[in-house]
């Protein structure tokens, strides 16, 4: 069975602000590869700044929960996030796999996992 979701737990101690260096590239990738990209460049630009303002003060940030085809969760009671596929046709495995690439390469400690529960 597919994943509905990819998550990605933080590790140990590492601190949200951790994630900054890579959120920027992280996001454009995510709504690219989604099609969720806006279509007004101020919009792109608002919305990475309202996340990278919460993580350069280690705050959780708000991630990409809008109403689309996937959706990018930073939960209140978890250090992670996930990606969420919301209805079918939408390969959370290959976006989980960019992203995991793109948080390695930045040093961010971490683990991924998988679940296949759509209801998760």
């Amino acid at each position: 069975m597919k994943a509905s979701s990819v998550h990605f737990i933080l590790g140990g101690k590492t601190p949200y602000k951790d994630l900054a260096p890579a959120f920027p590239d992280i996001l454009k990738m995510f709504l690219m590869e989604t099609d969720q990209m806006p279509e007004d460049e101020e919009i792109l630009m608002m919305f990475i700044e309202l996340n990278m303002a919460d993580l350069e003060r280690n705050m959780k940030p708000e991630g990409y929960n809008r109403k689309g085809r996937m959706r990018m969760v930073f939960p209140m009671d978890r250090k992670e996030f996930y990606i969420k596929a919301v209805g079918k046709g939408v390969d959370v495995a290959r976006v989980g796999e960019r992203i995991s690439e793109m948080l390695s390469a930045s040093g961010v400690q971490y683990k991924t996992v998988n679940n296949d529960l759509p209801e998760f």
